[in-house]
């Protein structure tokens, strides 16, 4: 693993520090209320940086239809964009989180689905282990990419100082484009 990248959120900048990243993951909605002001500046950083964009959905409790529509209405997709749920809010359950992440994937072919969660949620309140197209975990153990789990992961969250950081599970950023883009068949 050699790739190292970090998520963003109105929190921090809209042109943050991109030097020494592969990929950003960049926050864009919670619920069917909140739009990140910042997220469209945020992915012309990463754009501009040539770094892999991911986006991600803060889940709370309600309509997972109406939270996928919101987060994709938001969204203009271009190839290689990875979609991410944000699940974090105790008040949502298991079986929410595995419908959203179907949900999106359904309404997006051709595009990657992760699930992000803490050690805590994966361990003890997933049931399933539905993670979509791959699990993004966060475990600040002090051992970047090496998370106290069994189950495959893609991306360690590992710190979030000076900011959110991940390592990513692939050799080379060429290596994780090539997975972000699969061939959609004709």
């Amino acid at each position: 693993m050699t790739i190292k990248g970090i998520d963003v959120s109105s929190f921090q900048p809209e042109k943050y520090k991109t030097s020494g990243s592969d990929f950003v993951f960049i926050k864009i909605t919670e619920s069917t209320t909140y739009t990140n002001p910042k997220w469209v500046a945020q992915r012309k950083t990463a754009r501009d940086a040539g770094l892999v964009t991911g986006f991600y959905h803060f889940a709370r409790p309600g309509s997972v239809s109406a939270q996928v529509d919101f987060f994709l209405s938001k969204i203009n997709l271009v190839d290689g964009d990875i979609l991410i749920l944000d699940w974090e809010d105790r008040s949502v359950s298991n079986e929410w989180k595995d419908s959203w992440i179907k949900q999106v994937r359904q309404r997006t072919p051709g595009h990657k689905t992760l699930l992000y969660c803490n050690l805590d949620f994966w361990k003890h309140r997933d049931t399933t282990s539905f993670a979509g197209d791959g699990l993004w975990i966060a475990e600040y153990n002090g051992k970047p990419g090496k998370p106290d789990i069994q189950a495959p992961w893609l991306f360690h969250q590992y710190t979030d100082q000076p900011i959110d950081t991940s390592i990513g599970n692939f050799n080379s950023k060429a290596e994780l484009r090539t997975w972000s883009r699969p061939l959609i068949p004709a």
